[in-house]
């Protein structure tokens, strides 16, 4: 078996703002604004980040990823847009996880905006699916919808007019994402990381943590290596007697938080499946997984 090295991450030497010190609003571009809900947590890390798009002038402005629907986090958000001048003319969403999705519908009606996303549940009646490959005019700019399925089935990411690509769950500012499982898919998740490479991004926005703008090509490079490694350990710690998911996440995520063991536990699986898709593992009826 070949070694994988275990990879750097370019992120360790970019000076990014420490857990905790994003700020609840920030111009990142003049097309882009984030605003921070208050929604902390290890998986969410900061909160969930709410971006506001549309060019500078125009009048009108996109809300993505909405989040939570909390009366603080939709005042910061109308705040942003009327510093923007703005009123919403559309709400987008890159995939149904509540922490991203849950004010969608509520946001939608209250600026008469219709909501657009992958899943027909989260556009809601009247809503617009968003079709892979798609251009929106909107705001006084284009936004390409780029499918990016692997963290969810229905996960997208917008690419806008600067280059930038708000990325949803796909990549985080801190850390890695969760391949969620069973809806989460390894081999998509892998195919996605390289379609958002191969944009050339001149940024990562994030659903969680800091924008990435020194070198996003390097960000999505470890993204890849992180989860070849992540499988050589799943198959190292077979060869040395673990054999349940528990087992498995234990040895592998041993120098990691424990509150995040549940979220490590279903990527786990979904690597799992694709290890036992390739011939590699074996799943057994029992629930222990074998070298195969």
């Amino acid at each position: 078996m070949p070694v994988v090295a275990v990879p750097t991450d370019p992120r360790n030497s970019w000076g990014l703002p420490a857990p905790g010190a994003l700020p609840r609003t920030a111009p990142l571009e003049p097309l882009v604004t984030r605003v921070l809900a208050s929604n902390p947590s290890p998986m969410t890390l900061d909160g969930t980040n709410t971006y506001v798009v549309g060019e500078p002038g125009s009048g009108r402005a996109v809300v993505v990823d909405p989040g939570p629907d909390e009366p603080a986090h939709l005042a910061a958000v109308e705040e942003a847009l009327a510093a923007r001048g703005a009123r919403c003319v559309a709400v987008l969403v890159t995939h149904h996880h509540g922490d991203h999705a849950d004010a969608a519908l509520p946001w939608g009606a209250r600026f008469a905006a219709p909501v657009a996303a992958a899943a027909p549940d989260v556009a809601g009646p009247g809503g617009r699916v968003l079709e892979p490959g798609e251009r929106l005019r909107l705001a006084g700019t284009s936004i390409d919808v780029v499918p990016t399925p692997g963290h969810t089935a229905d996960h997208l990411a917008f690419r806008l007019e600067s280059g930038a690509v708000l990325v949803g769950d796909h990549v985080l500012g801190r850390g890695t994402s969760v391949v969620t499982h069973p809806e989460g898919d390894v081999v998509a998740y892998l195919e996605s990381l390289r379609r958002v490479h191969d944009l050339g991004p001149s940024a990562l926005y994030c659903g969680h943590g800091p924008e990435l703008t020194d070198d996003p090509g390097a960000v999505l490079d470890f993204y890849l290596a992180h989860r070849a490694h992540r499988e050589q350990q799943l198959l190292d710690a077979l060869a040395g007697g673990a054999g349940s998911v528990d087992e498995l996440v234990a040895v592998v995520y041993a120098e990691v938080s424990r509150a995040v063991w549940p979220a490590a536990a279903q990527s786990t699986r979904a690597t799992l499946d694709k290890l036992a898709a390739e011939g590699r593992v074996e799943l057994g009826a029992d629930g222990r997984v074998r070298a195969a």
